[in-house]
């Protein structure tokens, strides 16, 4: 029998559609997962396959092991369409539910991110910003609530102008090239800007920038400025219908795609496939590995699909986003069953499950374990370190898959770490707070 309790919770008749979780009793070994999700609108392509991954990797784990050491899994949907304001209010809907409150957030947005530190912090409930978010958050002394691993928008950034000088030749043939940026005018499209004048700076070439307005549907103009300043490489920070707009809007107007590179977010098969052809030969940057191949892949099929469960088609279970969801839910509920190695198996509170994120230590062993081998690296957070390890390697688009297209890239820590931690100092100077002492901190 399966203990889950899940709904999709429209800010639109929330109370109706939601009111029987609200007066539910809740079981002595429950713990409560709230879910930001946006099912619906022009975000719903990239936000559906990550949110049916995340849900489903917390039924296999409910159905196969009877949830994170014999503690019971429940989720609740609430959806947000990607919009900051009702991002606040899905987590103020279910940051009190279950026997212990939220365990954790994991807001799918770098606005909503923005939106909740100082209040999930006040609050002492974690966020999980996997790969988005403040990259600076990744200094833990000032953002001790906030965990950005494995890889931020700047080690990505990094990432991708060290591939790009390995395709010219050396850093020396940056000298003169002229890179530019089309990117989602908000918090998230704007992350990387600050780590790609700072390369321009040390490595010679000219950075252009290109805003497009949420959601991205109207671009022929940014891409007739971008046919006339003929950039050598173009980089994307976009999200939804915006991807597959500029992909196809570049192949209009004769934009090589083979040097045509979108960071994680612009790189699934929602963003390529509706460019059909025009598509073939893009680039996007990826931490993690995809496919069906794997061991929790195969337990997903196995204990939901072939049941007649799960919530999506069998043959979207090893798409990029799905996977990334179920990445995304293998991390959180590690850090769950690494809190009860110290708090013991029992419904945790957020400052529990803080202190299970901050000593996440995923060896290859424990990948393996985990049935991951191949799809995450090995990772260990820390007191300092919420940003994990910031590998990142390319992928290609060939018309039906996503193949590498490089080996992994190791981020420029020495120039990165520093930018980091002065951003993070400035952000406590400027809110009055007091930096963590980590020497001090007990394991």
């Amino acid at each position: 029998m399966t203990f889950i309790k899940s709904a999709i919770c429209a800010l639109a008749g929330a109370t109706a559609l939601c009111g029987g979780f609200a007066a539910a009793a809740w079981a002595q070994n429950e713990q409560f997962i709230p879910r930001l999700v946006y099912r619906t609108g022009p975000y719903a392509p990239n936000g559906i396959p990550f949110a049916d991954g995340y849900a489903d990797y917390l039924d296999m784990l409910n159905a196969r092991d009877g949830g994170v050491d014999g503690v019971k899994l429940v989720y609740e949907e609430c959806e947000d369409g990607y919009n900051n304001d009702k991002g606040v209010e899905c987590y103020e809907r279910l940051k009190g539910k279950g026997p212990t409150g939220a365990a954790l957030v994991d807001p799918l947005s770098t606005g909503i991110t923005y939106a909740l530190i100082e209040r999930a912090t006040a609050d002492k409930v974690p966020i999980v910003s996997m790969g988005y978010g403040r990259a600076d958050a990744s200094y833990g002394p000032v953002f001790p609530y906030v965990f950005t691993y494995p890889v931020t928008y700047w080690e990505g950034a990094d990432a991708i102008i060290t591939y790009i000088a390995q395709q010219e030749g050396g850093v020396a043939k940056l000298k003169g090239k002229k890179i530019g940026l089309i990117y989602h005018d908000s918090a998230y499209g704007k992350e990387p800007i600050a780590t790609l004048e700072k390369l321009a700076q040390l490595d010679g070439f000219t950075f252009e920038k290109f805003p497009v307005s949420p959601p991205g549907i109207d671009q022929k103009a940014t891409w007739l400025q971008i046919r006339q300043k003929r950039p050598n490489w173009m980089l994307m920070w976009g999200w939804g219908v915006m991807n597959s707009t500029a992909i196809k809007e570049a192949a209009a107007v004769g934009y090589p795609m083979d040097h045509f590179i979108g960071i994680w977010w612009s790189g699934a098969e929602p963003d390529v496939a509706p460019a059909g052809k025009a598509g073939i030969g893009y680039k996007a940057a990826v931490f993690h590995g995809t496919g069906t191949d794997f061991g929790v892949i195969r337990d997903i099929k196995h204990y939901l699909y072939d049941k007649g469960q799960g919530k999506t088609k069998v043959d979207k279970i090893g798409e990029v986003l799905y996977v990334r969801g179920v990445i995304n839910a293998l991390y959180d509920m590690e850090a769950l069953h690494t809190a009860h190695k110290k708090f013991g198996n029992k419904p945790l509170t957020g400052e529990q499950v803080r202190w299970g994120l901050e000593n996440l230590d995923l060896t290859a062993a424990r990948i393996t374990e985990l049935g991951a081998e191949g799809l995450i690296a090995p990772m260990k957070i820390s007191c300092e370190n919420h940003g994990g390890h910031g590998l990142v390697r390319m992928q290609q688009w060939d018309g039906a898959h996503w193949k590498y297209a490089s080996d992994w890239i190791e981020p420029h820590h020495d120039l990165l770490d520093p930018m980091y931690k002065a951003s993070a100092l400035a952000y406590a100077k400027e809110k009055n707070i007091t930096p963590r002492d980590c020497s001090k901190t007990q394991s």
